[in-house]
Order: C-alpha cells, then sequence, then structure tokens
C-alpha cells in the first residue's frame, strides 16, 4: 500500500444525512455541502454516527456519497471526503470497501467492531485485513460506550504501523488513555477527538484535531480554537474556547444527532430535523432552548447556555 498518505488534521464535521418524508433530502444536502465547504473545515465524514449511517441503505450511501462529491467539485473546493463504516463481520466490511473502491472518496472511518467484543488480537487482525483490502487510508474509530470493546492502545500502536492506517478518532472517553496515545503515537499517525466536551484539552496535548458534531454550529469559532493554540496563543484559545465550551452539552442533552439537526432546521439549512427510527426529535423543552439560542446568535445576544443547564 502507498505510505504517503497525508495525515488528518485539523477540524473534521461528520455531517448529517438530511431527510425528508422517509427520503434522502437532496436538496438540503447540497446546501449543507455548500454551506460547510465555505467554512474553516479540513474534512468531511458521511454516513457515520452522526449521519444517522446504519438506518441508511445502500443506494442512499451512494447517492450521499456522488451528491457531497459533485457539489464539493461545482464550487471548486475539495476538502477530503471520507465514509463512515461499522460492522461486526470483517467479511462484510471488507466486500463494502471493495464495493466503494470506485466511489469518489479519500478514505474511510471504521468503527470497532460492536456487540460481538471481539479481543485485542482480534481487532488487530480485523483491521489489517480492512487495511489490506484498500489503498485508501482508514482511521480507526474507538468508542467502546458504543460498541462494548475498547481498542487499547498497545493494539492501536500496532495498527499504527501499517501505512494506510493513518490515524483514530478518540471517543475513549479515558483521559489517561487518550493522553498516552498522543505521548507514544508515531509520526504521520493522526489522533483527533470524536469527544466534543475535550475539543481544548486534546488540542493542548498534541492532537491533530477533531471530528466534532458540535462544530455544525459555530464552526468558525472550533476552527479558532486551533488556529490560535498553532499560532502559540494559549490564553487566546482559552477564551475562544469557553466562549463555545457549553454548547456540546446543549446538542448532546437529548441522542445525537437529533437536537444539531433541529439547530440546523431552526437556523434555515435544512428543509427538516427530521431522524429515523429508533431516533426521535428532540423535546418540546429542548427545542425551545435550542430555539433561543439560535435567535441569540441571530441578534448578537450575550450567550445563555449555562453549565449549570445542562444538567
Amino acid at each position: 500500500m502507498e505510505a504517503d498518505h497525508p495525515t488528518p488534521s485539523g477540524l473534521w464535521l461528520p455531517l448529517v444525512t438530511p431527510f425528508r418524508d422517509g427520503m434522502l433530502d437532496e436538496a438540503s444536502l447540497r446546501r449543507l455541502v455548500r454551506h460547510y465547504a465555505g467554512e474553516p473545515i479540513d474534512g468531511l465524514i458521511l454516513a457515520a454516527t452522526t449521519g444517522e449511517g446504519l438506518t441508511l441503505d445502500e443506494e442512499e450511501v451512494e447517492r450521499l456519497v456522488a451528491l457531497a462529491a459533485e457539489e464539493l467539485a461545482a464550487i471548486g473546493r475539495r476538502p477530503p471526503l471520507f465514509l463512515g463504516l461499522s460492522g461486526s463481520d470483517t467479511r462484510k466490511v471488507a466486500k463494502a470497501l471493495q464495493h466503494t473502491a470506485a466511489w469518489p472518496l479519500d478514505g474511510y472511518l471504521v468503527t470497532c467492531p460492536y456487540y460481538t467484543r471481539p479481543s485485542q488480537e482480534g481487532m488487530v487482525r480485523h483491521f489489517s485485513a480492512l487495511a489490506e483490502g484498500t489503498a485508501r487510508p482508514i482511521m480507526i474509530y474507538n468508542i467502546p460506550y458504543r460498541t462494548g470493546v475498547n481498542l487499547g492502545n498497545a493494539a492501536m500502536l500496532e495498527l499504527a504501523a501499517r501505512p494506510n492506517i493513518v490515524g483514530a478518532k478518540d471517543c475513549s472517553a479515558d483521559m489517561a488513555q487518550s493522553f498516552d496515545l498522543l505521548r507514544r503515537k508515531p509520526p504521520g499517525f493522526a489522533v483527533l477527538t470524536g469527544e466534543d466536551a475535550f475539543f481544548h484539552p486534546m488540542l493542548t496535548q498534541g492532537a491533530e484535531g477533531g471530528v466534532v458534531a458540535s462544530a455544525h454550529v459555530e464552526t468558525r469559532a472550533f476552527a479558532a480554537v486551533r488556529e490560535l493554540l498553532r499560532g502559540g496563543d494559549g490564553p487566546g484559545a482559552l477564551a475562544a474556547w469557553r466562549a463555545i465550551c457549553d454548547l456540546p452539552g446543549l446538542l448532546f442533552t437529548e441522542p445525537s444527532p437529533a437536537p444539531i439537526k433541529h439547530w440546523l432546521w431552526r437556523a434555515g439549512l435544512i428543509d427538516s430535523p427530521e431522524v429515523r427510527l429508533p431516533m426521535v426529535p428532540v423535546s418540546g423543552s429542548l427545542a425551545a432552548r435550542i430555539g433561543h439560542e439560535v435567535e441569540r446568535l441571530r441578534t448578537g445576544a450575550a450567550p445563555a447556555v449555562a453549565v449549570a443547564a445542562m444538567s
């Protein structure tokens, strides 16, 4: 496999998948891609957790990728476009890699096998087999509280030696494990936090960036935190972070991506906040809070989101 894959870095957006009347909302999808291509994002991920990938059928995923790539080509900006993949059968995931080989993609975000709870050796073999089955770069998505299994740092570092396993979306929810991985990772292997609330602390410890669902909102503010740190302005980065650090709490008050979709709908970026079962729309109380915040941003009023309100 090629050894010169660029290292993922910066602010990556796990794009929501807009629906309307049970169908993929192509007009809203095009609007979203155009909008975020004009924002300071460094990569897009389609059909992952925030994109409700497990509810999409094969034809919808293919259409989703084609439309996103088409829209990016039309506007002349092409951030890396990754596809989210998951599965507990290595053979099936490998077939998905083969099936999507001709799609206009730049790489994959692949979760650890869920439900079956394989050993560390089993996961090393799983990701090794996948890496051997594609020339494209793979980011490993380690999220134990969803999959039921944690890919430890020893196994992660073994996999990092493979040239097209280029990084990890870290959602271990264990800061000691995350910081240890940051200290030990080899050059060319990126650690991007997937915990929105940990974005600033992970960057201060050397993370290359983040896959941040909350960056659907206040995209420029999230990007500014990283840019200020890269420029050596630690106090400025901390101040920028404190201005938005309560936003993930609001957007994850109820299961994601319903709150994010509700916000985008209220902001006029998508035509419906629809989600697919088993996800359900936000509650009336959360809808009111989100509506208040959307209006606050429109008018430039002082923040009303507070840590106490997140409980």
